[in-house]
């Protein structure tokens, strides 16, 4: 019988040793003094500066990218969706008034490609750096004749700290505050099941197609990557009270600024108050979507709501202004059910 070994049953141990030793010096340029042991260990550790703290509180939080992993699989481009699966982890624990400590990311192939792994390593380190946290550890993990050809799947974890008495819960929010809506790249990492079939079913389109109300092409225009809201956060909580924060993901403004909201308390967005990316046009008129359906799915344009006091909205959106974030004013708060009404 001939002799079977791991490396013929599909796991090559030389490639993911290759990989580690590739990526060892971009992960380290993400290490915050709080990391104390390098990469290759069974387990990270990281020490909490409880000084800075009286009742430090842990927040966490686990994500992936969803189906826009199928797109970077056409596309053959890799170095974005790094920045994608730390931006939907980072941008959720922010929402608690977190400072994101570290970063956890699992990658899994049908066959380890080292060279393709680093650049997708490469991004979640841009990623990282862009958050202000370590990415402290992780996973790669060889799977034969589990992923098809070429394919592989992200997941990714990250951990916060913030006061006790600082936490961000919504609870404060009142009748008469204002939403302030920072805007989106485009679709950010959800609603990719229908565009892809809108655009690939349905219209039968390539990446490579050029869209001119885009100016780039449709594989371009949806591997934009997930806008990371650390700094902007950063540029308010000095200032400005922050009463709640959404992060507008999968379910669209209707599905997750609810979330933020205490009993007896709903929303009134007006449209029109900012300005929606062409992609998510083009999305509702190649695929007739309806305009609920449209609204439900995606963020149209807004990746972020931040409530604040009326009395704080102006300055809001000066200081995220400043820091490089454009924002406006999209509605406000109002008594009633916990819903989004548009007007």
């Amino acid at each position: 019988m001939e002799e079977i070994t791991y490396k013929k049953a599909g796991v090559d141990i030389d490639e993911g040793e290759r990989f580690v030793r590739m990526i060892s010096p971009l992960v380290k340029k993400t290490f915050r003094p709080e990391v104390l042991t390098d990469i290759g260990s069974f387990g990270a550790l990281f020490k909490l500066d409880t000084a800075k703290y009286k009742e430090p509180v842990l927040v966490s939080g686990t994500d992936g990218v969803g189906t826009k992993l199928k797109v970077a699989f056409m596309m053959d481009r890799h170095d974005t969706i790094g920045i994608d699966l730390v931006a939907m982890c980072v941008n959720d624990i922010l929402t608690s008034g977190a400072e994101p400590l570290f970063f956890l990311d699992y990658f899994a192939a049908g066959k380890l490609a080292a060279e393709k792994a680093s650049t997708v390593i490469e991004g979640i380190v841009e990623g990282c750096r862009e958050a202000g946290c370590a990415l402290i550890g992780g996973e790669t993990a060889e799977m034969p004749g589990f992923y098809q050809e070429g394919e592989y799947d992200l997941a990714g974890f990250a951990v916060g700290i913030v006061e006790r008495s600082a936490i961000i819960d919504g609870s404060e929010i009142k009748t008469g505050d204002s939403l302030i809506g920072l805007l989106s790249t485009g679709l950010h990492s959800n609603g990719y099941s229908l565009a892809r079939k809108v655009f690939f079913d349905a219209k039968k389109m390539e990446v490579s197609s050029y869209i001119p109300d885009l100016g780039m092409t449709l594989g371009e225009e949806l591997l934009k990557p997930t806008r990371i809201y650390v700094r902007a956060f950063g540029a308010l909580k000095q200032r400005v009270r922050i009463k709640g924060i959404a992060h507008i993901t999968g379910g669209g403004i209707p599905g997750n600024l609810p979330r933020v909201f205490p009993e007896g308390i709903g929303a009134v967005v007006r449209k029109g108050s900012w300005p929606v990316p062409p992609i998510f046009r083009i999305i509702g008129e190649m695929g007739n979507v309806p305009s609920d359906d449209m609204a439900g799915t995606f963020n149209m344009g807004i990746g972020y709501i931040v409530v604040v006091s009326q009395k704080d909205a102006e300055i809001s959106v000066s200081l995220l202004k400043e820091s490089g974030f454009d924002s406006y004013v999209i509605g406000n708060v109002v008594q009633g059910k916990k819903e989004v009404r548009y007007e």
